[in-house]
């Protein structure tokens, strides 16, 4: 059994889940038996909602040894302090990947890394998206995605940015229900959390700050934008302009003007998901 452990929560989104099931997803059509860890019921939906019937909630990456045996594999996705407890897992497991938090990011014991931007046999490729994302005939929309988190109401402090803009809101996961009401004020249509596949897939534009979803909005052919609000995030800038995807630094008004009539870049991602779990099941036959 391959057990994947994707970080999640109402602070943090669901862009390491997004990324866990397309992988996950990949590696089940090639018959390889897993289970996705998540730290949420929320998380949970969201995956089945993707396409991913089977998870577990656990409470943190110290804790996946509670759900996994000795002798099986684990892939950790997350940026928590497991206080040494690799040491552990790679003694315990037969195999222990683990995806890489910066650029700097190094092998800690025997672990396997996935890194953003992989240039040898000694790691994996950590851009994944979903096989299900495709270019499909688009309508003229200008779709927002903050990310599936706004804890801080980092929206609700960019009015002007948002005032007048013509743009639709896809909600986030995590989105406090009395938040959406005045969210309706800054936009012309709210879109529920539900509907990020079809939207992802028709939509002319998507203006986003989550790297995960600026990929798959790449890959389904749309003109795509990217929002740098300085949080943590799991794609690196260099990787997201190497996609010849336009940056605006924070809620810069003038600056997303100067770029949003930009033509689609039509560069893409290297590697699909089945070509990413082709490479994770030659590591698990060693």
């Amino acid at each position: 059994m391959l057990y994947y452990y994707a970080n999640s929560g109402h602070k943090i989104g669901l862009d390491r889940v997004k990324r866990a099931v397309a992988l996950l997803k990949a590696l089940n059509d090639k018959g390889v038996e897993t289970r996705l860890l998540v730290n949420d019921f929320r998380a949970g939906l969201a995956a089945r909602e993707l396409g991913l019937r089977d998870y577990v909630t656990i409470e943190g990456v110290m804790d996946i040894d509670a759900i996994a045996d000795t002798g099986d594999a684990i892939i950790m996705d997350t940026p928590e302090d497991d206080r040494g407890r690799i040491e552990k897992y790679c003694s315990d497991f037969s195999h222990v990947f683990r995806f890489a938090n910066s650029p700097e990011d190094e092998v800690r014991v025997s672990e396997v890394l996935f890194k953003p931007e992989c240039s040898d046999e000694s790691c994996i490729e950590a851009l994944i998206v979903d096989s299900m994302y495709e270019n499909e005939s688009k309508e003229e929309r200008v779709l927002f995605f903050l990310s599936d988190a706004d804890y801080d109401k980092e929206i609700l402090g960019h009015r002007e940015f948002f005032q007048d803009s013509g743009m639709e809101l896809l909600l986030g996961n995590y989105f406090f229900v009395k938040y959406e009401d005045e969210l309706a004020e800054l936009f012309e249509r709210l879109h529920e959390a539900e509907e990020y596949e079809e939207l992802l897939k028709t939509s002319s534009h998507i203006v986003t700050a989550s790297g995960q979803t600026a990929l798959e909005a790449q890959v389904c052919g749309a003109n795509v934008v990217y929002i740098n609000t300085g949080r943590e995030e799991i794609i690196p800038l260099s990787v997201i302009r190497g996609l010849g995807i336009p940056v605006v630094e924070g809620f810069d008004k003038a600056a997303y003007d100067a770029v949003k009539q930009n033509q689609r870049s039509e560069k893409n991602l290297m590697l699909s998901a089945e070509e990413i779990a082709n490479k994770v099941i030659n590591k698990l036959k060693n």
